[in-house]
């Protein structure tokens, strides 16, 4: 359970750090973090007393999830094409014997089961035909892949976002 809020502490500290680059197989990959997935004015501030967010209740993911301001879906189009790379949760979606080969990825662990799902906005829909097998959907992964926006609806949410996997790890700290 440590381990659990351990690595969810690291990816909400990650989710306000800087985007990075680096190159892999030739190509750009922009590391990015959940915020980048908002239009700013839906970002929660990070410091002062903002008025707009005045009514939020203790518990965060349930006001993005349910807060009308802050569940849009909008997007953020300059993305569209984009190889990224990003760390999150898996929600699996299709699975293939052993192996997941389509599945949701969240910011925070239980996003779609335990608590209302995110704003369309933070969850993409991961396709990898590949498939992957995950020990433990407690354990972060950290994906690269192609991303476009496309709107995909499923039981467990929609997703604003959808990536191509081309390779998935381990998210390591």
């Amino acid at each position: 359970m440590k381990k659990i809020l351990y690595v969810g502490a690291m990816l909400l500290v990650g989710y306000f750090s800087p985007v990075h680059s680096e190159t892999i197989n030739g190509q750009q990959v922009n590391e990015l973090d959940w915020d980048n997935l908002m239009p700013e004015y839906l970002v929660l501030p990070q410091d002062g007393d903002a008025q707009q967010f005045a009514e939020l209740t203790e518990d965060p993911m349930t006001d993005l999830a349910s807060n009308a301001p802050l569940a849009s879906a909008a997007v953020m189009p300059e993305l569209d094409g984009q190889t990224i790379r990003i760390p999150g949760f898996v929600v699996p979606l299709v699975e293939d014997g052993l192996k997941i080969t389509e599945f949701f990825l969240v910011p925070y662990f239980g996003a779609c089961i335990h608590v209302p799902p995110p704003p369309a906005n933070q969850m993409l829909h991961v396709t990898f035909p590949a498939g992957i097998q995950i020990d433990s959907i407690y354990d972060a992964v950290s994906i690269v892949g192609k991303l476009t926006i496309a709107t995909v609806t499923n039981d467990m949410g929609t997703a604003g976002y959808k990536l191509e996997a081309i390779s998935i790890e381990p998210y390591q700290l």
